[in-house]
């Protein structure tokens, strides 16, 4: 079917093998066809930046060009890496906080529960706010975009995942600010590890869509609170009570 993902399972041309296992296939073998294409480039370039400069300059510039060619490469399969080892990227965004965001300021907890909606990846709390973060990773063709203010993933509508989130956001931010006596407003964040994102960051369904990266500097560039360093203590310790891991409540400390 034209438009149909090379990852779906329905191509029969690849039943009994998975989609991380599909890709790798494929990826290996392209490898003649990307040498072949960068060998001409370079060739191509050194010819003309020979005649029309000199040798030397002809050179330089086809190396550049076939390293250029091999990093845009590398790039788009690294950015996969993820979901071709069947992962959803928590464990890559909690590398990403503990060596940005946790050094400016703001406290982090990993795998919290929410009661009634699971558990979240992270609980980012800073002196701009805080936000629930949730990571998914999906396959290298799958098109996440927004329209009409509602997100669709390979133009399917995702419901379940977005009751889910801002269910949670709204559940912590009534949590908070109980136990607080602060205003707490939790915005979700969705980190989107691989795929293809329409024009990100963007806000869909009441949840911010982006790459793991942009995704931090967006929360940093866009605080809804002024929490002062004490704050940013009280709320990350009555998260620690509120949202347990594995479902267990906390007594407060005496």
């Amino acid at each position: 079917m034209i438009g149909s993902s090379i990852y779906l399972r329905d191509r029969t041309a690849f039943t009994g093998g998975s989609p991380q296992a599909v890709y790798e296939d494929l990826w290996q073998r392209g490898r003649k066809g990307r040498l072949r294409t960068r060998a001409i480039l370079a060739g191509a370039t050194l010819i003309l930046c020979g005649l029309l400069v000199n040798g030397v300059v002809g050179l330089a510039m086809a190396l550049l060009v076939a390293a250029a060619d091999a990093f845009f490469h590398w790039r788009g399969y690294n950015a996969s890496r993820v979901w071709r080892l069947g992962l959803r990227g928590d464990q890559r965004m909690n590398r990403l906080l503990r060596y940005t965001l946790e050094h400016r300021g703001h406290r982090v907890l990993h795998a919290r529960t929410v009661p009634g909606y699971g558990t979240v990846d992270q609980l980012l709390v800073g002196p701009g706010g805080v936000w629930l973060i949730h990571n998914e990773a999906w396959h290298p063709e799958a098109e996440i975009t927004q329209h009409g203010g509602k997100v669709f993933i390979d133009g399917r509508t995702q419901s379940e995942l977005v009751k889910r989130l801002n269910g949670a956001a709204a559940s912590a931010s009534r949590t908070l600010s109980d136990r607080t006596g602060l205003r707490v407003s939790v915005t979700p964040l969705l980190a989107v590890h691989g795929g293809r994102l329409t024009r990100p960051p963007f806000t869909a369904d009441g949840i911010v869509f982006a790459p793991p990266l942009r995704l931090l500097r967006w929360a940093k560039r866009n605080p809804d609170a002024d929490f002062s360093a004490s704050e940013v203590e009280l709320i990350a310790q009555a998260a620690v009570h509120t949202l347990p891991i594995g479902g267990r409540t906390m007594s407060p400390a005496a």
